[in-house]
């Protein structure tokens, strides 16, 4: 059912088995299992998640490399949708641990909104990251080109930059340390970009002349292209770079402080979970990009399996096997 300010009322009251924050991939392929499983499920999605704006998924198993990741969430929604899973359209913003439930208050409507608070047994949280892109005037120039041959993941998109000069936009020092050299298994014509927002050490400018690689630390004007095909940048001062591709590396912000009253092991800004995707607390289950390990769409659909299956296994353990009454010894039965 989709929730809206209209009808979400006579939810208010329901005790859902689990409430999913996040409506992507995990979030959908988790809700597809729940449902599935005959538990009671409600998705809160935020909108746009990472996968909204890939314009290709080339690397997810079974699909044609030119599907858009918008496809495949609007596929994952219809599918819940047709389970009978519970979908609102809002924006998480706190979680309360009341002990056998938890509380979910949630802000609905960009304009006008209303505030409303949802139980459930479980919470899993499936939200993601936002990713840092290069702060220009126009940001407008920026979306041109991200998610086509503009890309923010090297393992998923590495790739498609395969012997092409690539731009390496980097937020910080650490990134290009972390990044350009590993960028180099795919191609070797990197330029590197700091857009001016940082200062590089001696010792790593001297490491990058080693290898070759340009550094330009003059900020970048604007990207150049058309049909959403980059094809270099301006800088500041005219000077033009014909490029091919790009790597965006500046950093991403977790969205995850909805979870912020809740004391949960982290490993840097990522939550600690186990195979099957529980956190540190027994109730509360994190997948895709908010959990250690790959950032991919295909990895976020099977963490959705293995925590909607680690939540039934318990729930059914809970429950107990259901008995065939009309077979009971002693049993009223009716003809």
């Amino acid at each position: 059912m989709q929730l809206s300010k209209n009808n979400l009322q006579e939810k208010l009251d329901q005790i859902y088995d689990v409430i999913l924050i996040g409506g992507g991939a995990g979030g959908l392929s988790a809700g597809i299992y729940l449902q599935r499983y005959r538990l009671s499920s409600l998705i809160i999605d935020k909108g746009k998640a990472r996968s909204f704006w890939m314009q290709e998924l080339h690397n997810y198993l079974g699909l044609p490399p030119d599907t858009p990741g918008r496809v495949l969430l609007q596929r994952g929604k219809e599918h819940y949708a047709s389970l009978d899973g519970d979908f609102l359209n809002g924006f998480v913003e706190e979680v309360v641990d009341e002990g056998e439930t938890f509380a979910v208050k949630v802000k609905v409507g960009r304009q006008n909104s209303i505030e409303a608070v949802f139980r459930a047994k479980y919470l899993m949280a499936a939200s993601g990251i936002i990713d840092y892109l290069p702060p220009l005037d126009d940001m407008g120039n920026v979306y041109d080109y991200a998610g086509y041959n503009l890309h923010v993941c090297m393992v998923c998109d590495g790739y498609e930059m395969t012997d092409k000069k690539c731009g390496f936009f980097a937020g910080s020092e650490a990134a290009i340390e972390e990044m350009v050299f590993n960028l180099s298994w795919f191609t070797p014509y990197i330029t590197i970009f700091t857009h001016g927002v940082f200062t590089v050490s001696e010792s790593l400018k001297t490491k990058l002349r080693e290898h070759g690689y340009p550094l330009i630390e003059t900020p970048i004007q604007q990207f150049l292209g058309k049909n959403h095909q980059m094809t270099g940048v301006e800088l500041t001062d005219g000077t033009i770079i014909e490029l091919e591709t790009g790597l965006i590396s500046m950093g991403s912000r977790y969205h995850n402080t909805y979870l912020k009253g809740i004391n949960l092991e982290l490993q840097g800004n990522n939550l600690v979970t186990d195979k099957m995707c529980r956190t540190s607390h027994p109730k509360i289950f994190a997948i895709g990009d908010l959990k250690l390990g790959l950032n991919q769409v295909i990895i976020a659909a099977g963490d959705g399996a293995l925590a909607a299956t680690a939540i039934w296994r318990e729930i059914r353990r809970e429950t107990g096997a259901r008995p065939w009454v009309e077979n009971l010894p002693n049993s009223a039965i009716k003809c």
